[in-house]
């Protein structure tokens, strides 16, 4: 008995100190973890947010990028980090994909982390080089399966989103298209520009002025809606690819255990920054469309995302060890 009530106590007085710092919070500058190098998306995102977010709580927003292990290492210091609000993560898809592409990961996205929101999304797009003679994915579909194996396509590298966008469309279309693994998204756009390769899923931000100046020929986005940077191109599920959807998305987390008062002042805080103007338009350069939900949602669109991305990968038998 009196270890229930110990027990007991405990958690009270757990739930009420959480309450009194929710109550000042935040009383000091907050730093947004990138687990990835400057000048990629996610560290451009977190600096983006910084600003209005930072206005809208009342303090600094630092940006620190850990990068390394393909944001293992960022991942990890998150994880470990103090549940008091001060120390949050920014990541995309490698969220829920590192768990399924490396054996040893000390993290997990779900038991590790309380989602505060999700912040924005961004299509990729199968490109062709300009002067291909493919000008349709129904084209694209015929030659794959007319010679299996001979067309090729580039990615970023193994187990990237464009290496994970170009296995699910080859799994729709019922193809066999080599995959070219490159170091890195621009070494492998350039060998689309230059037709060394067939085709590749590059992020829209990264092909958009491609496309607008004719190098790349645009033939679908991965979205279930088209894309207003591109309002003249189809998704893939207008041009004929059963249910194919594959968005490159970003989200905010805290640590677990994060007081539930400070994750939705945080939530409250990143939604409101969200519905800004200036931010909108911020975006939009960068190809992003603003992505507003509650923890809860964020919760489960994350949830849905590993399972259905890791289900890829492991069908695909796709290592990154």
């Amino acid at each position: 008995m009196l270890r229930w009530f110990a027990c007991v106590f405990a958690a009270v007085a757990v739930l009420l100190a959480g309450g009194v710092a929710a109550q000042t919070y935040p009383s000091q500058p907050i730093r947004i973890i990138a687990p990835f190098p400057p000048g990629g998306s996610v560290d451009i995102t977190a600096r983006l947010i910084g600003e209005p977010l930072g206005a809208q709580l009342g303090q600094r927003i630092i940006v620190d990028n850990r990068s390394g292990a393909s944001g293992n290492i960022g991942m990890e210091a998150a994880a470990r980090a103090a549940p008091d609000g001060y120390t949050l993560v920014l990541n995309t898809i490698p969220l829920v994909t590192n768990q399924a592409l490396f054996d040893k990961v000390s993290w997990d996205p779900i038991r590790d982390f309380a989602p505060i929101g999700m912040i924005a999304t961004s299509p990729h797009v199968l490109v062709v080089p300009g002067k291909s003679p493919i000008t349709s994915v129904e084209a694209l579909v015929k030659a794959a399966r007319a010679a299996p194996g001979r067309l090729t396509y580039a990615s970023a590298g193994v187990g990237t989103t464009f290496h994970l966008c170009g296995e699910m469309f080859k799994d729709s279309t019922g193809t066999f298209i080599l995959h070219v693994p490159y170091r890195g998204g621009g070494p492998a756009l350039l060998d689309t520009l230059a037709a060394q390769v067939d085709m590749s899923f590059p992020t829209l931000a990264a092909a958009l002025p491609h496309v607008k100046s004719g190098a790349l020929r645009a033939l679908a986005v991965t979205d279930t809606r088209r894309s207003p940077l591109l309002p003249d191109v189809p998704t893939l599920q207008e041009a004929g690819v059963k249910d194919f959807q594959f968005t490159q998305w970003q989200a905010l987390l805290a640590p677990a255990k994060t007081p539930p008062a400070i994750v939705a002042r945080l939530n409250t805080a990143l939604n409101e920054a969200l519905k800004s103007k200036d931010l909108t338009d911020r975006f939009q350069a960068q190809a992003f469309e603003s992505f507003i939900t509650t923890p809860e949602q964020a919760g489960k669109y994350i949830a849905e995302e590993a399972k259905r991305l890791s289900r890829v990968i492991k069908t695909k038998g796709i290592t990154a060890d």
